[in-house]
């Protein structure tokens, strides 16, 4: 091999050396710098069952008369029976209105109310039964945990924090069943709620 060839050979290795040194130079401009910093981390999703804190509410009353009670306001409202029922995706306000010969108790709600819930509440899970006071008056409240019904578009399932009220006056009873998405913060909204219920 001539001297000449040995040159041009020489010449060629030198610039892809520094064709490639100034390609990883330019990579190493281009990346983000990480020294000194810490990397951006995304925020935490709210969870879906929170009621925002500037959540607005009205006052509703059936068709039939007999009570009032707060409602959030915006929501979607249907009948299940003879049950009415506000929604807003997970979140759940039921209305209905029962016979009831006696006041319930907290006995009473726990051997008859729960025992059928146990039964017919998919993935039901005892919690705390108790008697609050509220503006109206006296209330049985049982609290637990069940499924969801299966989303009529994703079939996902969800576990619900439920709150179940029996208000009951003169014979006559209004159930006030509140669930949300387990884990959502929503006790000031509920009390807000169930302080806007009133006979009438």
């Amino acid at each position: 091999m001539s001297v000449r060839s040995i040159r041009r050979i020489s010449a060629s290795v030198g610039c892809m050396v520094l064709l490639g040194a100034c390609a990883s130079a330019t990579k190493a401009s281009q990346a983000p710098s990480t020294i000194g910093a810490r990397a951006a981390v995304a925020p935490e999703a709210a969870i879906s069952g929170d009621i925002p804190d500037t959540q607005a509410f009205v006052a509703y009353s059936p068709p039939a008369g007999g009570y009032t009670i707060n409602v959030p306001e915006g929501w979607a409202r249907s009948a299940d029976g003879a049950a009415t029922v506000f929604t807003d995706k997970y979140n759940t306000i039921r209305l209905e209105s029962i016979a009831l010969p006696s006041a319930p108790t907290v006995e009473s709600v726990k051997q008859a109310d729960l025992a059928l819930l146990a039964v017919s509440a998919k993935g039901y899970e005892p919690g705390k039964v108790s008697s609050v006071t509220r503006k109206s008056g006296t209330a049985i409240v049982a609290s637990f945990t069940q499924d969801s019904s299966p989303n009529a578009v994703t079939a996902k399932v969800i576990r619900l924090d439920v709150e179940r009220y029996v208000f009951w006056k003169a014979g006559k009873a209004v159930v006030v069943t509140l669930s949300s998405a387990s884990g959502s913060d929503n006790v000031d909204p509920w009390k807000a709620v169930t302080d806007g219920f009133g006979w009438v």
